[in-house]
């Protein structure tokens, strides 16, 4: 694989690409999601790992179960790495996998770890704080 030299430019370049991920995510945009992954993407979560025709779904699940939003606090890139510290909030409004809904809302950290090259998103990990998340909707821990 022919690896790109590093220059501000495409470092800016990739954070906008990661940047535009976000206001997908937010939209709930999954076809907007499947043009800024690469084809063969990997996505890996606290949900375990997939390509983006397994994590796609999940994706919606947790839109329509937790009407969640990412707010950007931090992003910081070295060439094809870019990294990024949310404020996810987000409220229980619908059934996550057979769960209760209870209405309350949630505030906790969420971060993630992309490579992005030529463009495209190739990896993306995420963590964030199910357990806090959980435990401010009411919704059972495990």
């Amino acid at each position: 694989m022919k690896t790109l030299e590093a220059t501000p430019a495409t470092t800016e370049a990739n954070k906008q690409v990661v940047l535009a991920y976000v206001e997908a995510f937010n939209r709930a945009d999954m076809a907007a999601l499947r043009r800024i992954f690469a084809d063969d993407a990997l996505v890996y979560g606290v949900l375990g790992w997939g390509t983006m025709d397994q994590v796609i779904p999940v994706w919606q699940e947790l839109h329509a179960a937790f009407a969640l939003h990412l707010r950007v606090e931090a992003i910081a890139a070295d060439g094809d790495n870019v990294m990024v510290r949310y404020l996810e909030q987000g409220q229980s409004v619908g059934s996550f996998r057979g769960g209760p809904v209870t209405g309350k809302t949630y505030e906790i950290v969420a971060m993630e770890h992309f490579v992005v090259r030529e463009g495209r998103i190739e990896r993306r990990w995420g963590a964030r704080d199910s357990a806090a998340m959980n435990r401010q909707m009411g919704l059972p821990l495990g």
